[in-house]
C-alpha cells in the first residue's frame, strides 16, 4: 500500500518522475533490489587475512568469507589509479589512458567524462549513490569529481597518501572534504570513514535502495595506527618469505642493509584497524535490518606493498604492487548476499575488476548506461550458480610504477601467463620474458619462455596491439611535479568550476580532418584520437569512434 500511495503522489505525476519510478520497481522474482557496497582495501597483501592463514586479526573480513564466495582468482592492475577507473567504467585502463601510473597532484588528469561511471547506472535505476573515502580518479577540473560522476554524497579525500591522523593532506594541501567544501574532522581517518558509511546507511532514505563506494587508504603508506594497536603487533614476526621479483626484493635487502625497523610492525595495526572499521558498517547493516538483502563486494585495489616500507605479505604468490607478476594483481576478494548466495563456497574462475560492474548490474537486475563497449563481462552466473567460467580470452595489465621507463606488463588467461619486464634507456631497450602454464604453476616458478618461444612471441604480438591503444598524453611514472610547481593549500578549492570549463572536450593541436590520419601514423606509439582502433591496411580509419 505505501508503494501505490507513493505511485499516486502529485509529484510523481510529472514526466521527470521516471527516474524516481524507477527506484519503486521489483525485480522480476518479486524481490526489492539489493543494496550494493563496495569496499575497496589500498595495498593489502595475499597473506594478510586471517581466511588465507594470515597472522594479522581480520574477524570482519573472516565472517564475509565465511558468510559469502571468496573470489579466489580476482585479479586488478597492479596500481591504484588503473585499477579505479577499471571498476568504475567496466573498461581497461589502457584504454582510458590512465594504464601506467597513478593520478598524481600534479597532473590535469582524469577519467573522460564521456565514460559512464558504474554509480551513474545505479543512480539512473533509483539508486541513492555515497561515497565514503578516497578517489585518486581525477581532481583538476569539476568534471572528474566524484560528484559529477554518479555519486550524489562525496566524503573523503581527492588524493592518496594524506595521513592518517590530521592535518590530512598531500603535497601540504589540505585534502578532506564534504561535497566540494573542505572540513575539520578530527580522529583516525579509518574510524572516520567508518563512522560516516555507517551514519550514511542509518539516514538513508529506506524506501530506495542505496549504492555506497567505501574505498579505505588502509593499509597504504605512510602507515600509522592507534597506540594499542601498534603494541599489539610489536612482535609479530618480520621475517618474510622472499617475494621472488628484484624490484621487491632489493628494497627489502637495502633496508636490511641499512638496519631500518621492518614495516610490518605498524602494516597489521593498521590492517586490523580497517577489520574493526568494516566491522563497524557490518554491525550498522545488522541493526538496520538489511544485511540480508545487501550485496557486499571486498577486494584490495593491487597486491599488497611488499617492498620494504611498505609490510605486505604477499607469499605465497610472487611479486608485489607494481609488479605483474602474481602477486602484484591476484588480490584478497570476496561477495557476500545472504539472501541469495550460498555461504562458504570458493569461485576458481578467473573474475577482474573489469567485470564488477556489468556482474552487479546483473545482480542487481538494472540496466547499464549506454556507453563505450564493456571490456568485462558478467560473472554473476559463475557466483551464483556455484558454476566455473572459463576465460578463453586474453587479460592484460600493465605498470610503470614506481621507475620512469621500467614497464611491467602481462597477459592472460585460464592456461598461459606473460609477464614481461621492459627497461627503457636513452639507447637501449632491454626486454624479460616469463612464460608460465598458469593452471598448473600458479605460484610462477617454472619460466617456459625459452622452451615455448611460439607462444612466447603470440602472446608478446597481442601485448604490443594493446598497449597502441594508450592515448599518448596518458598517465606515466612522473613521481616528481613541473619544477616549481606549488600546491593549493586546500584541494576542496582545486577544481576548475564547471561554468569556467567549455561543453565539451578539447579538440588538441593536429589540423582539423586529420585527427585519424595522425592518429594511424602514430602507429603502435599509442593513440591521438579516444578509443580509437585502428589497423594499417584501414588508411587511418577507427573501427570504434
Amino acid at each position: 500500500m505505501k508503494i501505490l500511495r507513493l505511485l499516486l503522489a502529485p509529484s510523481l505525476l510529472l514526466p521527470c518522475s521516471l527516474l524516481l519510478l524507477s527506484s519503486l520497481l521489483l525485480t522480476a522474482n518479486g524481490q526489492e533490489r539489493p543494496n550494493v557496497i563496495i569496499i575497496v582495501a589500498d595495498d593489502l597483501g595475499w597473506n594478510d587475512v586471517g581466511f588465507h592463514g594470515g597472522d594479522i586479526d581480520t574477524p570482519s573480513l573472516d565472517k564475509l568469507a565465511e558468510e559469502g564466495v571468496t573470489l579466489d582468482r580476482f585479479y586488478t592492475t597492479p596500481i591504484c589509479s588503473p585499477t579505479r577507473a577499471a571498476l568504475m567504467t567496466g573498461r581497461n585502463a589502457m584504454r582510458l589512458g590512465v594504464g601506467y601510473g597513478v593520478i598524481l597532484p600534479w597532473d590535469n588528469t582524469g577519467v573522460h567524462p564521456d565514460e559512464k561511471f558504474l554509480p551513474q547506472s545505479f543512480l539512473a535505476a533509483g539508486y541513492q549513490t555515497a561515497m565514503v573515502g578516497k578517489w585518486h580518479l581525477g581532481h583538476a577540473q569539476q568534471t572528474f569529481h566524484p560528484n559529477n560522476r554518479g555519486f550524489e554524497h562525496f566524503y573523503g579525500h581527492l588524493h592518496t597518501e594524506v595521513g592518517y591522523y590530521p592535518p590530512f593532506a598531500n603535497q601540504e594541501g589540505k585534502d578532506f572534504q564534504l561535497n566540494g567544501i573542505s572540513i575539520n574532522d578530527q580522529g583516525y581517518e579509518t574510524d572516520l570513514l567508518a563512522e560516516e558509511a555507517s551514519r550514511y546507511i542509518r539516514e538513508r532514505d529506506p524506501d530506495k535502495p542505496f549504492f555506497l563506494y567505501l574505498p579505505f587508504l588502509a593499509p597504504h603508506t605512510p602507515l600509522d595506527a592507534p597506540q594499542a594497536l601498534q603494541d599489539k603487533y610489536k612482535d609479530i614476526n618480520t621475517d618474510l618469505a622472499p617475494a621472488r621479483s628484484a624490484q621487491t626484493d632489493g628494497t627489502r635487502r637495502i633496508a636490511s642493509l641499512m638496519l631500518r625497523p621492518s614495516a610490518r610492525p605498524m602494516y597489521a595495526a593498521v590492517v586490523d584497524a580497517m577489520d574493526q572499521a568494516i566491522g563497524q558498517v557490518l554491525s550498522t547493516l545488522d541493526n538496520e535490518g538489511i544485511a540480508n538483502n545487501t550485496i557486499i563486494v571486498f577486494f584490495s585495489d593491487n597486491g599488497g606493498a611488499a617492498y620494504s616500507v611498505g609490510g605486505a605479505d604477499n607469499a605465497p604468490l610472487r611479486g608485489g604492487k607494481g609488479e605483474t607478476f602474481e602477486g602484484g594483481i591476484r588480490v584478497v576478494s570476496l561477495i557476500r548476499w545472504p539472501e541469495k548466495l550460498v555461504s562458504g563456497r570458493k569461485m576458481s574462475s578467473i573474475m577482474t575488476v573489469m567485470d564488477i560492474m556489468p556482474t552487479l548490474a546483473d545482480a542487481a537486475d538494472i540496466p547499464l548506461l549506454e556507453g563505450f563497449p564493456l571490456d568485462g563481462r558478467s560473472l554473476w552466473p559463475a557466483i551464483s550458480d556455484g558454476m566455473p567460467s572459463a576465460r578463453d580470452d586474453y587479460v592484460f595489465f600493465a605498470s610503470e610504477t614506481p621507475i620512469y621507463g621500467h614497464f611491467n606488463l602481462t597477459i592472460f588467461n585460464d592456461e598461459w601467463k606473460l609477464v614481461q619486464e621492459i627497461d627503457q634507456d636513452q639507447l637501449t631497450t632491454n626486454l624479460t620474458n616469463h612464460l608460465f602454464r598458469i593452471s598448473e604453476d600458479p605460484y610462477e616458478y617454472n619460466n617456459l619462455a625459452e622452451s615455448q618461444p611460439a607462444v612466447v612471441a603470440d602472446l608478446a604480438a597481442r601485448i604490443r596491439a594493446w598497449r597502441a591503444l594508450y592515448p599518448i598524453n596518458g598517465t606515466r611514472s612522473h613521481l616528481m611535479p613541473p619544477p616549481g610547481w606549488r600546491a593549493p593549500r586546500d584541494w576542496a578549492n582545486y577544481p576548475r568550476p564547471l561554468e569556467t570549463l567549455q561543453d565539451h572536450a578539447a579538440p588538441g593541436m593536429p589540423p582539423p580532418g586529420l585527427e585519424k590520419l595522425l592518429d594511424q601514423q602514430h602507429g603502435e606509439r599509442g593513440r591521438l584520437v579516444y578509443d580509437c582502433e585502428t589497423k594499417w591496411y584501414l588508411a587511418g580509419l577507427c573501427l570504434r569512434n
